[in-house]
């Protein structure tokens, strides 16, 4: 449920974005999702379906990538990859770690129409 609210303030921040360059609609946003964020980007567009009628973000389609969960194990000083179901370092096996990325929610860029033609705005973060 808390999808809900994290669509609303999406919405809300793009359709702010998409007015300060002049868009006349957007058509897609794109997403950096983290893996231990517990977003699931299914529940957005279908959200977004719903608050977004009659809006310039009406029929917008996301789009997500989920970056690769970091850490940084504080056993053997070692940095590496892990998933959210094998959660220990992968060099030494220790279960002290630091997490470096993971929990990672924002804006990467949207595609929009300015004027009739396509155009992306890019790099607007939402944590």
């Amino acid at each position: 449920m808390h999808e809900l609210s994290i669509t609303e303030h999406l919405l809300d921040d793009c359709i702010r974005e998409a007015r300060k360059q002049n868009a006349s609609r957007i058509r897609v946003i794109r997403l950096v999702i983290g893996q231990l964020k517990g977003v699931v980007p299914d529940c957005i567009q279908i959200y977004l379906d719903m608050l977004a009628e009659g809006t310039i973000a009406e029929g917008a389609r996301i789009e997500a990538e989920f970056p690769p969960v970091r850490v940084h194990c504080l056993s053997c000083g070692q940095d590496g990859e892990i998933t959210p179901h094998h959660l220990e370092c992968p060099h030494c096996g220790s279960l002290k770690l630091k997490l470096l990325s993971g929990k990672e929610f924002y804006i990467k860029s949207m595609e929009v129409d300015i004027n009739g033609d396509k155009s992306t705005a890019s790099d607007h973060g939402l944590e």
